[in-house]
């Protein structure tokens, strides 16, 4: 049973209707569907939407995700990304995240897909914040160097969990120092590329863990965080430990303050692609610079 401060009441306006039916007649996938996210009437009412590119289906098995899992992908759509940017420029989108499942059944895993989708979007639309929410690329640097090379305003990688909880939920080649690593790298290949990462609460951790995972990655140089609850998909996946307070959050975005990331957004609804617009305000990414107060939703 939910608690009441889980309770969140779906929306369906035009506008949410309008993107329903684009994304199904270009054949494109959201990581609002795939993910069973719990926010997404209410992001595609106010005209956001997560793209996600390289098909639907997902090389790695980690416990907590509901994206469809197979050893071998999706067959690739080559016009993905001149249709992805046919769509952001319809809605006239001025942020647009675009996120993938794994590809480790390609050489490049996949890399090189998403840099083309970032060089269309910014082809069609020329003021636009693209922010990209990468995988692990088994920390492979020529991966990395593809997507850097595309110049996106934002590069997120999520750790997901505490250290010690990390090879119970994710999967077996997905590593804690791995996913810090890609996030590091990013920083020494081109400063001028903010970095962003999400810790998932409600799993097992406790304050000491969280508040450890969140001085790593300010080690590795990261400028934004988001933090939120866990929510089973199915009874296949890792159980719900604890539905955290919302108070709690609250103490946690205060704590990710303190610690200088650029941003943190902290609460039970927060997801690392949640209303990008409203959350890494776009402003940052177009000033360079500017220090930003944390929002705790």
């Amino acid at each position: 049973m939910l608690p009441e401060w889980l309770s969140i009441f779906p929306a369906s306006t035009d506008k949410y209707q309008s993107i329903k039916q684009d994304i199904s007649s270009l054949g494109l996938h959201t990581v609002c569907v795939e993910a069973h996210c719990p926010n997404m009437s209410e992001c595609w009412s106010g005209g956001t939407a997560t793209f996600i590119v390289l098909g639907d289906l997902c090389t790695r098995g980690c416990g907590f995700c509901a994206v469809k899992k197979n050893a071998r992908g999706s067959v690739v759509d080559e016009n993905e990304p001149e249709k992805l940017a046919r769509a952001v420029k319809s809605w006239g989108l001025d942020y647009v995240v675009i996120t993938s499942v794994a590809r480790d059944d390609m050489a490049d895993q996949g890399s090189g897909h998403f840099a083309r989708c970032i060089s269309e979007i910014k082809k069609a639309v020329g003021d636009i914040v693209v922010e990209v929410l990468i995988p692990d690329f088994r920390g492979d640097d020529e991966c990395i160097r593809r997507v850097v090379n595309a110049h996106p305003d934002v590069i997120g990688h999520n750790i997901e969990t505490v250290r010690r909880l990390t090879p119970y939920a994710r999967d077996r080649r997905a590593s804690y120092d791995q996913s810090l690593g890609l996030l590091k790298r990013v920083k020494e290949m081109d400063r001028t590329i903010y970095t962003k990462s999400a810790i998932m609460l409600g799993i097992g951790e406790d304050d000491a863990e969280v508040i450890q995972a969140l001085s790593d990655l300010r080690g590795s140089d990261v400028d934004f965080v988001a933090i939120g609850q866990y929510l089973r998909p199915s009874a296949r996946h890792i159980a719900v430990k604890e539905y955290v307070r919302p108070e709690r959050f609250e103490e946690i975005g205060k704590i990710a303050a303190q610690m200088g990331f650029k941003y943190a957004a902290s609460g039970p609804f927060v997801r690392s692609s949640y209303r990008a617009g409203e959350y890494f305000i776009k402003a940052t990414v177009r000033a360079r610079g500017m220090q930003l107060p944390a929002e705790v939703p």
